[in-house]
């Protein structure tokens, strides 16, 4: 089996070996071949190489540059960014901030760049709110700081506005050229989204030069920029934080409102104190009410009346409260136009302003006072300074002017030749066109105030009274009350305020003409001087008796009676002689009096004199005295009665005056006459001659004559006459006990 397949096996052998030969030719030549080959192919390999790397640097080049066209525009928009921010151009930024991050950022998100880009998001947003606020601080701090030119330009608007409207009543084709609040409005309505760098860095206020007076104001709102308020808004608005940003607003507004509303402690020392109170207060609103017609909601109606009434009861009070200190009716009447000028313009802006002019009737009352108390140092010194005596007229020129300047009309007095004189003193003109010039500044108050022709009139009209009933009467009465005054300065007080009482009724006519207001209109106040004048008349003609009295008093002090004399007189006493003396110079000045007073003078005049003269002869301190004594004492009431007969004061009827002295005559009789039988058996009946003498008083006399008679009359016992009339006089007296203890009883 082995041998069958052996040659096989050596053929297979032989031709493998024959194989392996060529295999190895082949294999060499496969070597050489490959080797020559790879040294030939090297360059195109190395060709390939640089071919590869080539082709895909152009891919990744080709893709970077795809990259970079996506990442191009985040990189611009977030340059623009800074840019924007660097500016202040805060809107426009945070517009762009919304663009990269919703438009832009998504595309490249997966960048580290984009990443850091979106991380920074939040803080950008954050500093824009930051310095946007910042600007709106800024914007509120100068617009407090520049409150006072807001205001005083709009109150210089008002001014004009008023001034024109005065214009157009007295010349009704002036058109006014003011321009209405709605195209006030529309000048300085700010475009939002600027870009002018001046508009994003403005602080709020505008720089305006002074206008001359001849130029239109400008109005008050063009002097300030609200673009911050609108940039800050908006700004807060999109970041959704508009709510904090309208809390802090009004925060900090409410806050600047009370630093407004406080008044300075010194305000009511000048008239510029309140004026600058008031235009900063103007300004604030100015800028409060723009703000509300220019925003959606930033401010409301609700807000801004809040604020208002706020303010309006804080100024009310401080005005109460700082007017209380003037004591200038100048400085209160400029305070009066001040007020109306500040409730004007802030009218016009739509603010209800009834309670300044409630208010301002509280000044008025103030303003009066002021008033009365200039007007009483008016009239005191021409109280003073008046020399009490008619003024002479030497030509027709001055009676004219006396005439121009008082209401008089007296016929008689025209038909005299010069020189001649009024019946009145200086002082009736001075005073009568004082009240006038009192009636002029009450009717300046009145002005602008808003008030009827009727409450002007019953102003005035009140007014007026309070000046004649009170300061015109005090200064009247202190004139009287002098101590130094004289009878002839009472008599020519009485004469001047009996004219100024007939001139009650031109001051009523001159009121009427000025207020055209008719005193036959129902509920009319009338004017009270003639009562004031009447009042000032008694207290002058109740002194003029107190005046005489204390004269009358005088003289008697001067008498030095001897009431232990026994010699009889002849002629009445020296004191009394120039006591008579004197009273009848003095009524021959009354002669211009009314004649009731004159005659009133001299009855009570008389009066007094018999009063005194009874109580000197019954006084404690005459103890004693003779019928020499009541000899010399009838004497002297004779002189009296005398004096009455002749009538010193016209207008008495027969005896009248004489009757003041009764009392003393009929005692003085009943003594000289020893008529007691008389006396004592007709006591009590109406036709009884001694009808006047009180038994007491008699009695009294009598036991000062009964202790006269014991005295001097040691020995009057032994003598039978003396001891009759002793007797006689006890008798008397037991008598007349006995009829004062029946009256008594």
């Amino acid at each position: 089996m082995c041998n069958f397949h052996y040659q096989g096996f050596v053929d297979s052998i032989t031709e493998l070996l024959k194989v392996r030969g060529e295999a190895q030719k082949l294999k060499n030549q496969v070597t050489d071949t490959n080797r020559k080959l790879q040294h030939e192919g090297k360059e195109l390999v190395i060709a390939m190489e640089e071919l590869k790397q080539c082709r895909l640097q152009q891919r990744n080049i080709s893709a970077t540059v795809d990259k970079l066209m996506l990442c191009l525009p985040v990189l611009e928009m977030y340059s623009k960014l800074r840019e924007q921010m660097k500016t202040k151009r805060h809107y426009p930024a945070l517009k762009t901030l919304e663009h990269l991050e919703h438009t832009y950022l998504p595309q490249v998100s997966h960048y580290r760049f984009c990443k850091v880009m979106v991380d920074n998001i939040p803080k950008l947003r954050e500093e824009i709110k930051d310095v946007s606020m910042s600007d709106l601080k800024d914007f509120l701090e100068s617009i407090r700081k520049h409150s006072d030119k807001i205001g005083e330009t709009a109150m210089k608007q008002a001014q004009q506005q008023r001034n024109l409207d005065n214009i157009i009543l007295q010349q009704p084709r002036i058109g006014s050229k003011r321009k209405s609040k709605k195209e006030a409005y529309t000048i300085f309505d700010t475009e939002i989204e600027s870009t002018s760098p001046k508009s994003e860095q403005d602080s709020g206020i505008l720089d305006v030069e002074d206008e001359e007076d001849d130029e239109e104001v400008p109005g008050a709102q063009d002097l300030v920029d609200f673009s911050p308020v609108y940039r800050c808004l908006h700004i807060y608005s999109v970041l959704g934080a508009r709510e904090t940003f309208e809390n802090y607003y009004r925060k900090q507004r409410r806050k600047q409102a009370r630093l407004v509303l406080q008044p300075p402690s010194n305000m009511h020392e000048t008239l510029d104190g309140y004026r600058k109170y008031f235009n900063q207060i103007v300004g604030f609103f100015v800028v409060e009410d723009h703000i509300l017609h220019t925003t959606q909601g930033l401010v409301n109606r609700a807000y801004i009346d809040e604020l208002w009434e706020m303010a309006l009861s804080k100024t009310i009070a401080a005005l109460r409260t700082h007017s209380s200190y003037c004591s200038d009716p100048n400085l209160v009447l400029d305070l009066k136009n001040l007020i109306v000028l500040f409730a004007d313009t802030l009218q016009v802006y739509g603010f209800p302003v009834n309670q300044l002019f409630d208010m301002l009737l509280e000044i008025r009352d103030q303003y009066s006072e002021t008033l009365l108390k200039k007007w009483s140092g008016i009239f005191r010194n021409i109280l003073d300074s008046d020399n009490y005596s008619p003024i002479p007229v030497t030509s027709e020129e001055m009676y004219k002017k006396v005439i121009g300047q008082f209401p008089f009309q007296d016929a008689e007095l025209e038909k005299q030749p010069f020189p001649k004189k009024f019946p009145f003193s200086e002082f009736v003109p001075k005073v009568y066109n004082q009240i006038k010039e009192f009636i002029y500044a009450c009717l300046k108050f009145s002005e602008d105030l808003h008030l009827s022709s009727t409450e002007v009139d019953d102003m005035i009209r009140k007014s007026t009274n309070l000046l004649l009933t009170r300061t015109l009467s005090n200064s009247l009465q202190n004139v009287i009350k002098r101590k130094n005054i004289g009878l002839t300065e009472l008599v020519q007080i009485i004469i001047n305020t009996t004219h100024l009482e007939k001139s009650c009724k031109y001051l009523e006519e001159f009121i009427t003409n000025i207020t055209n207001v008719l005193p036959e209109t129902v509920h009319t106040t009338k004017l009270y001087g003639t009562t004031t004048f009447k009042d000032a008349r008694h207290a002058a003609e109740e002194e003029i008796y107190t005046n005489l009295n204390q004269k009358i008093d005088q003289f008697l002090q001067l008498a030095d009676y001897d009431w232990m004399t026994g010699d009889l007189g002849s002629k009445a006493s020296d004191y009394l002689v120039d006591l008579i003396a004197f009273l009848r110079s003095t009524f021959a000045v009354f002669t211009h009096l009314p004649g009731k007073v004159a005659q009133t003078a001299c009855m009570s005049a008389c009066k007094h004199l018999a009063t005194s003269l009874m109580q000197l002869l019954l006084e404690a301190e005459v103890r004693q005295l003779t019928l020499g004594a009541l000899q010399q004492f009838n004497l002297d009431v004779r002189e009296c009665e005398q004096f009455a007969r002749s009538g010193p004061v016209p207008g008495f009827q027969e005896d009248t005056l004489q009757l003041a002295f009764i009392d003393l005559r009929q005692l003085l009789d009943l003594f000289i006459q020893w008529d007691w039988s008389t006396y004592l058996a007709d006591y009590g009946q109406p036709t009884c001659k001694y009808l006047r003498v009180n038994p007491v008083t008699a009695l009294t006399l009598l036991e000062k004559m009964k202790d006269t008679s014991r005295k001097n009359n040691m020995f009057a016992q032994f003598r039978k006459n003396e001891r009759d009339k002793q007797k006689l006089i006890d008798t008397v007296a037991k008598q007349l006990r006995g009829l004062i203890s029946s009256h008594h009883s």
